[in-house]
């Protein structure tokens, strides 16, 4: 029986032919499947062999779908717009790609290599340029570069792609050189190239569009790139001047199309008791090896070398033997989905290698998911995978599903592709060179792990939906509660930047930045602990940015509930500051809560009604009233006159910038207030504030004056009067309004709804002269009972209702006269017609007169008359057969005036019994849509 396996790292479909079910399962091993649920059963057909990849892919496309819309979906607090903050970017007209940056806090500067230019920044201020230089290509290389089919103005350039510390007064610089690739060294004493190049193959990459890496230690350059033009022969390789070069085998069981991201040195430590060696990690993607699929499966790995590593004596002479590599898991196990891509890596080292944790970028291969996942490993259980997981080794079965299954022997001793430790040194093994061909022979055949990289938690720390990050970088902050905290920055396909806090069951996105003004990838993205700064680097240029935009937040609320470990409260200076800016007897008087807890802040004194802002509309026109809350997490509710407002009211409409009021009416005056409701899951409560305030009145048009008799004052000063006296009776209950001070309450169900059921403050009475406070125009009530509005409103309806009738009656009377010219009415109207036109255009359209007369019957009387006296009735008979005459699509041009023929009726002709049947044989048809000279 043929089974078509779809694998996506620990993910595998299967599809049995004729009517079974498709189950999802994982693998913890080869031999062992451990099922989940089914979602139900499918009805497969019987597929071709040309056609089961096909069908397989369809199922996988389903579970995709199902991932995107069933997937978390975290939302940063808050949005900052490029426009809204004081970024700092340089970049020079004509140069392009400033993807490559080196950071160097001696000497307070941050190196940028860019397309054919590198620069020297000041790294407090990358406005402030300190050097320059150039490298361009020369003419020979550029012309072979074009013989081999490149773009001259695009690829044929001189793109650095590696800049590397190698001591205090140099820099080792690669380039792609028009796909010849060149490295050389930078003096920085005088900021100028040294002029000798070397062969940069194995140490930079060809096209400046491939995956690279490169790191330094100890003056030996550690890459990951293609060796050859057209990118077909990675290498993982180290470069070290009195040294030759060594690397990986070329084999497809080492390096399978692999797009490298990220490597590091991991150090062993002073004091590490079985002296091992410092470790160099790699960060890849590659071609999956071990199953097979339709198409390319990706999966993501880390790879390790030795640093003393020196190859083989006589097998794997100049190459590794101490490569292995393994897989890493980054997936969502409540969905089964596995990220199989990852995009940038970052180590944050303790004091102990073991306390050292990297975290990792992922995505789907299928982009369309549109989930983005960020996953912390620790190097303790990357250490365990490496020095005690099992080995792999290629099938020897056929039609497996698997092209690599577990080692199930004993791997020779010392241990294949260990680094040199004390162990070995007491077997009289001091370096590679003295490994027996028994371990170099099998680490060479198995350089796979069957054991995965899990990540902390088996889950990743965090997921964003419709996001693709590209790059991040990690610090840790101690908080003022004493907890130290993981502060993510993720940089986005889009320019964007999000910061996120790790709790320890939660994770907050803080904020999103928008860095770049153009909506294009960050490339590179640096942090600097003793500046605060982070720096990006992309097509366009390089943008500075601080790690915190504390007084950004301008009351207390919006400081606490934002949850940065890095901002707190000062209620002295009434401002929200950096921790990591204030002295140290600041401290004990801040306010910060990482829980989110607003209840923390001071209370402050109510909002003045008359604060309000006062409104003048004019009755039947709409405005709206702007209110923006700065939190992504709040929840705005309207409130009118104390009562809520929602979809459903009247002519209301709540958008995300405010309320919008269609057709004032006077019903609809009075108070708005605008409050934002925000959810905080840590404090368990709901936090509230107003944030605006409106009074809105009708501005109605100007009375006429009064009369001038005698009767007309006294009503108007006995409505005066009487408005006075109603006005002396007239009170108003309210709700009190808080501004900073919030109402909390502890929910015991689910977070906050967007219903009535929402928190609100504390109701109270307040009780306000309409004298005083209302503006002079409002509303005051007529003698006769009738609104100045309702009156105003009613005549304007009244002329528009006028309008209307006038328009549809004079359209009827222009469809009424177009029908009759058209003759599409009936007879009276066809006879008025007749009156108004005359009988000129009908002696001008003969061949059309039976179609406006229509068929006339022949009276028995007629047709005697016209049997018994032919020749004398004559002009008779024609007018009848003018009316009998047939208005198809032939007509005879005889008869196509309506005139008899001039031959007899006599005789036993056909014709006796048949008066009006005319002979036209002899005669040419004419057609009668056929074109006619009018007579």
């Amino acid at each position: 029986m043929t089974i078509s396996s779809l694998v996506t790292a620990s993910v595998i479909v299967v599809i049995i032919p004729r009517g079974t079910q498709i189950q999802f399962f994982t693998s913890s091993s080869v031999n062992s499947w451990n099922f989940i649920t089914v979602r139900g059963n499918f009805t497969v057909p019987k597929l071709s062999e040309s056609n089961m990849g096909f069908g397989v892919l369809g199922v996988f496309l389903g579970l995709l779908l199902e991932v995107s819309t069933h997937g978390p979906h975290s939302v940063p607090r808050t949005t900052w717009k490029r426009q809204d903050l004081d970024l700092l970017e340089f970049s020079e007209p004509g140069i392009f790609n400033y993807s490559t940056l080196l950071l160097s806090e001696e000497r307070d500067a941050l190196y940028v290599g860019a397309r054919e230019a590198i620069f020297e920044l000041n790294k407090r201020d990358v406005t402030v340029r300190n050097q320059k230089v150039q490298w361009k290509v020369t003419e020979n290389p550029m012309r072979m570069c074009t013989l081999k089919g490149k773009s001259k103005e695009r690829d044929c350039l001189n793109y650095i792609r590696v800049l590397q510390i190698v001591d205090d007064k140099r820099l080792y610089v690669c380039g792609t050189h028009a796909f010849q690739p060149q490295c050389d060294y930078l003096n920085l004493e005088d900021f100028s190239m040294e002029g000798q190049p070397e062969d940069g193959r194995g140490k930079c990459s060809f096209d400046p569009s491939q995956s690279f890496t490169a790191v330094m230690v100890d003056g030996d350059l550690y890459s990951g790139t293609a060796y050859n033009f057209l990118g077909s022969e990675p290498i993982i390789s180290r470069y070290n001047p009195p040294h030759s070069l060594l690397r990986t085998e070329y084999s497809t069981s080492w390096l399978n199309e692999p797009s490298f991201v990220f490597a590091d040195v991991i150090r062993a430590g002073k004091h590490k008791g079985d002296g091992e060696d410092d470790k160099i990690y790699y960060f890849f993607t590659e071609v999956s090896v071990e199953y097979e699929f339709f198409g390319k499966l990706l999966i993501p790995r880390v790879a390790r070398v030795c640093k003393g590593d020196l190859g083989g004596q006589r097998t794997l002479q100049k190459k590794w033997t101490s490569f292995l590599k393994a897989k890493l898991v980054c997936s969502m196990p409540e969905l089964n989905f596995v990220f199989n891509v990852v995009h940038d890596v970052f180590i944050l080292k303790g004091r102990d290698w073991r306390d050292t944790i990297f975290y990792g970028v992922f995505t789907s291969q299928w982009g369309n998911v549109g989930l983005s996942a960020v996953c912390a490993y620790n190097m303790a259980a990357v250490e365990e995978v490496f020095s005690k997981g099992k080995y792999m080794q290629k099938a020897t079965v056929e039609q497996s599903h698997t092209k690599w299954v577990r080692y199930n022997g004993i791997p020779p001793s010392p241990r294949p592709g260990a680094c040199i430790n004390n162990q070995m040194r007491q077997q009289n093994i001091s370096s590679s060179l003295h490994l027996p061909d028994k371990t170099l022979q099998f680490v060479r055949d198995h350089p796979l792990l069957e054991d995965p990289v899990l990540p902390i938690g088996n889950r990743p720390r965090l997921i964003t939906k419709d996001v693709n990050y590209t790059q991040l970088v990690v610090e840790r902050v101690h908080a003022l509660d004493g907890n130290i905290y993981d502060v993510i920055f993720s940089g986005t396909d889009k320019g964007v930047l999000h910061k996120s806090v790790v709790f320890e069951n939660d994770v907050h996105i803080v904020e999103e930045i928008q860095l770049l003004k153009n909506s294009e990838p960050i490339k590179n993205l640096l942090l600097s602990s003793k500046t605060r700064s982070l720096y990006a680097g992309s097509d366009s240029g390089v943008i500075q940015s601080p790690t915190a935009f504390c007084g950004k937040y301008s009351s207390c609320d919006d400081c606490v509930l934002a949850r940065d470990p890095y901002c707190a409260w000062d209620p002295n200076t009434a401002a929200c500051v950096s921790i990591l800016d204030a002295p140290k007897e600041q401290l004990r008087r801040l306010i910060q809560s990482l829980n989110g807890d607003a209840e923390k802040c001071p209370s402050v004194s109510s909002v003045s009604l008359k604060d309000y802002q006062i409104v003048l509309v004019k009755p039947g026109s709409s405005t709206e009233l702007p209110c923006v809350a700065n939190s992504n997490l709040a929840h705005v509710m309207w409130k009118s006159n104390g009562s809520l407002l929602n979809e459903a009211s009247r002519f209301h409409f709540i958008a995300e910038n405010g309320l919008l009021i269609y057709s004032v009416a006077p019903e609809d005056q009075g108070y708005y207030e605008c409050w934002s409701v925000e959810w905080a899951p840590a404090a368990g409560k709901n936090f509230s504030r107003l944030l605006a305030g409106y009074m809105l009145n009708l501005d109605l048009p100007p009375r006429p004056p009064p009369q001038t008799n005698h009767v007309a004052t006294t009503v108007s000063s006995q409505e005066t009067s009487n408005v006075h006296g109603a006005e002396g009776n007239f009170k108003t209950e309210r709700q009190p309004l808080t501004s900073a001070s919030f109402t909390s309450t502890a929910l015991l169900t689910s977070p906050l709804q967007t219903d009535s059921s929402l928190t609100l403050p504390p109701s109270g009475t307040v009780r306000l002269q309409p004298s005083r406070n209302l503006p002079p125009n409002s509303v005051i009530p007529r003698p006769d009972g009738q609104d100045p509005a309702a009156e105003y409103l009613q005549h304007n309806n009244s002329i528009a209702l006028l309008f209307l009738f006038l328009l549809f009656f004079l359209l009827f009377l222009a469809a009424m006269v177009y029908n009759c010219y058209m003759q599409y009415l009936p007879a009276p109207c066809l006879r008025l017609r007749a009156i108004l036109l005359g009988s000129h255009k009908c002696a001008h359209q003969p061949e059309y007169r039976a179609c406006e007369a229509g068929l006339m019957e022949v009276s028995a009387t007629d047709k005697i008359n016209m049997t018994e006296q032919p020749a004398q009735n004559g002009s008779q008979a024609a007018k009848n057969l003018q009316a009998l005459r047939d208005t198809g699509y032939e007509t005879e041009p005889e008869c196509g005036n309506g005139r008899i023929p001039s031959q007899n009726f006599g005789g036993d002709s056909p014709s006796q019994e048949k008066p009006f049947d005319v002979d036209c044989d002899s005669q040419s048809i004419q057609f009668a849509d056929e074109d006619e000279p009018y007579s």
